[in-house]
């Protein structure tokens, strides 16, 4: 399997990463190992996580996830075989959350321990905190480097200002930079990732993970009409798709995929690995027969008249009913 290179660093990475949101919520611990058995064992090797999943759980407080892949991995013995990539800054509690570098030494502490590693490869902000310097960040980023306890850094949920404020404070005081920005993308969200983040990203080799890839599962094409989203989990934020513009995409996903053999799921996690930008698109999968839905698109290749229809049909700058 091809593999690619995350922003300016040394890790190599798949082109496909698997979400661990999942874990512990809506995947238990025995089908949470067999899914990154199947992963690994198609040739991935990029597992995302952050601290906070999945705190949103009833009786959950965070950490879920972490534990269950810490788990995975001191029984498998495969630590140097995969890419783990992990967040802070997302509140955990009352006074647990921000990117001080006080909170960062304690939270890495307890992913560390969760995940069972004495080091993290890609640490990632969770979410800007406007409340502390960025050089402060940075600098704490960079004790955790010089120990070697993490290997790249990267952003989530920043803006392009806040992320190209922040690689300028890396440059000037040389510190780590972000090597990865993990935004909103998929196909039929494109306006704000494409307006200022992707021209951001492509001009400064920051990698892209991108997260919500198949939107919550609207683009897999079993969500059609409001009824398909009674009793589902996600089904308050898929219903926000099921627009004109929406099923003009399903539509279009529908016409490549049969053209193609594959599904639509496969199709829509293929147009994103196409993008120039897109390091590796992030899609999780609570069963073995979702993640096998999805896993083919790596190797999938789309032409020229398939990547245009696509981009015709989610185009933007195209508002529903035009």
């Amino acid at each position: 399997m091809e593999m690619r290179r995350l922003g300016r660093s040394e890790i190599m990475v798949s082109p496909l990463c698997f979400g661990g949101n999942v874990f512990g919520w809506t995947a238990d611990e025995a089908t949470s190992f067999a899914l990154l058995d199947a992963f690994v064992g198609a040739g991935f090797n990029f597992i995302d996580t952050a601290d906070v999943y999945s705190a949103w759980a009833p009786g959950h407080k965070g950490g879920e996830s972490e534990t269950i892949i810490g788990r995975w991995l001191k029984t498998r013995g495969n630590r140097d075989k995969v890419v783990i990539a992990t967040k802070f800054g997302w509140e955990m509690g009352p006074g647990r959350k921000g990117l001080s570098k006080a909170y960062m030494r304690e939270a890495i502490e307890a992913s560390l321990q969760r995940l069972q590693t004495d080091y993290i490869d890609l640490y990632q902000s969770h979410v800007d905190d406007a409340d502390t310097p960025q050089a402060e960040t940075l600098a704490g980023y960079a004790e955790l480097i010089k120990a070697g306890k993490v290997r790249a850094i990267g952003a989530s949920n920043f803006t392009a200002q806040r992320l190209a404020d922040a690689l300028a404070v890396s440059a000037k005081e040389g510190l780590p930079r972000y090597e990865s920005l993990q935004p909103l993308y998929n196909l039929y969200d494109r306006e704000v990732f494409e307006a200022e983040l992707a021209p951001f990203c492509r001009a400064n080799g920051v990698g892209v993970i991108n997260y919500y890839s198949l939107a919550a599962g609207f683009l897999t094409g079993k969500y059609r009409s409001t009824q398909d989203l009674e009793g589902r989990a996600r089904g308050q934020r898929v219903g926000k798709y099921l627009d004109e513009r929406g099923l003009r995409i399903l539509a279009a996903l529908d016409a490549v995929s049969r053209e193609l053999g594959a599904t639509p799921a496969q199709v829509a996690i293929a147009w994103l690995i196409s993008r120039p930008e897109i390091t590796a698109p992030i899609a999780s999968a609570t069963s073995l027969a979702q993640f096998a839905d999805f896993a083919p698109a790596a190797r999938l290749k789309l032409d020229a008249g398939a990547l245009a229809r696509l981009d015709e049909a989610s185009r933007w700058d195209r508002k529903a009913g035009a």
